[in-house]
């Protein structure tokens, strides 16, 4: 079954630009455009979509009054789209499936789709502990290349996690594990699918289950086989195995 979308943004170029990229991916059927607030309302209200592009700042009605508004008993998919990164904490409050930075490229508008795809076929991904796409040009806060900072559904609130403060993370299936001090938080996201977004210059891999915050390595003793065991700042240890000591070297300047 297609994806009935509907697209919301006061800038005619932002709308050729979303029309663009989704006329691309075949599942997806545009039911409509909307360039203000009140047609949005009554877009929503007139095509029952399935997802929406939602632009937050309109004239007449912002995004957050439009989904107020329309008032429909399901409530569609979101995904924001915006210039502005201060609505994201207000965008996940409203269970968005992502937040669009502009610029974005398509890429990041994949990543998004992505997220809105897997909200349609299991609404309980929005659950406590999923990784919020927040904005960015890969995914993360800030017009960067990088993530630099994560939203984190748990027990009903966001907490906003920098990407400075990880010590450290682990794969766990379809999850990882964000190990910050003593706490840890679980996200729904592959660790290959992460690493593409973290800083190469701050996180490296060094384990098929594990990535490290260079910053937080304190020494390395060298282990069986070739690989060394990784002593972080707070004497957890983890491995680095053959396949992945090259990544560390490159970063430390060690011959390893």
């Amino acid at each position: 079954m297609s994806i009935q979308t509907l697209i919301v943004d006061d800038e005619p170029f932002a709308r050729v630009r979303l029309r663009e990229l989704l006329n691309q991916e075949p599942d997806i059927e545009i039911v409509g455009e909307c360039a203000c607030g009140r047609e949005a309302v009554a877009g929503i209200r007139e095509h029952r979509p399935d997802l929406i592009f939602l632009d937050v700042q309109m004239p007449d009605l912002d995004g957050f009054e439009v989904l107020r508004e329309a008032g429909v008993e399901e409530t569609p998919v979101i995904i924001f789209v915006t210039a502005y990164d201060e609505y994201a904490l207000q965008a996940f409050g409203v269970h968005a499936a992502d937040y669009l930075l502009k610029p974005f490229d398509r890429s990041r508008f994949q990543d998004a789709l992505g997220h809105a795809r897997k909200h349609l076929r299991n609404p309980a991904a929005e659950a406590e502990g999923d990784l919020l796409g927040a904005p960015g040009a890969a995914g993360g806060f800030g017009a960067g290349p990088c993530l630099d900072r994560f939203a984190i559904r748990s027990n009903g609130r966001v907490i906003l996690l920098r990407a400075e403060e990880i010590d450290w993370m682990e794969s766990a299936g379809n999850y990882v594990s964000l190990h910050a001090g003593k706490k840890s938080h679980l996200i729904r996201e592959t660790l290959s699918g992460l690493e593409e977004r973290l800083d190469p210059r701050r996180f490296v891999r060094i384990h098929r289950c594990s990535i490290v915050n260079i910053d937080r390595v304190q020494e390395l003793q060298t282990y069986f086989h070739g690989e060394y065991k990784v002593i972080l700042q707070d004497g957890t240890q983890l491995t680095l195995s053959r396949n992945y000591r090259d990544n560390l070297g490159a970063l430390t300047g060690a011959a390893l």
